[in-house]
């Protein structure tokens, strides 16, 4: 274990969103972030198997992909009907909702997850919301990190 957490040390600071460490804690998975230099824990997270790089919001009730990243992970954002108003800490936006096979970050993954995408240009970088967040056993924030626990 101690090698591995040095490997997800150094890959952490080599990869912004990287979990510092990976673990397992009663059996269950655990990820360690590190706070970023902007003051948000970003997280390198996998939608439908592609990497995604999303700040992790306690503020949002959705997990919400950019339109860039919803096309990367296999969504036609063109062909999506944004129809849902969000409240977002720049103002409204517009979004649409999308089923997802799978959001992963770590060990730790949700299978046939409902996701928002926003609206093209509304939102600069994805994030990860409560209703992944809240799917887990808890997550603690101590400082500078935070640790997720499926």
């Amino acid at each position: 274990y101690e090698l591995q957490d040095v490997a997800s040390r150094v890959t952490a600071g080599l990869v912004p969103g990287s979990p510092l460490a990976l673990g397992v804690e009663n059996g269950r998975p655990t990820v360690t972030l590190d706070k970023a230099d902007n003051g948000h824990f970003e997280a390198r997270i996998l939608v439908n198997g592609t990497p995604v790089r999303a700040v992790v919001d306690t503020g949002a009730t959705s997990t919400v992909l950019t339109s860039e990243d919803a096309q990367a992970a296999g969504f036609n954002p063109a062909a999506l009907s944004y129809s849902v108003d969000v409240s977002t800490a720049n103002g409204m936006a517009r979004a649409a909702t999308v089923r997802t096979d799978e959001v992963a970050i770590g060990g730790i993954v949700r299978k046939d997850m409902s996701v928002m995408v926003a609206a093209p240009g509304m939102l600069d970088q994805s994030l990860l919301g409560m209703n992944f967040i809240g799917s887990l056993s808890g997550f603690d924030v101590r400082g500078d990190r935070m640790i997720l626990r499926d």
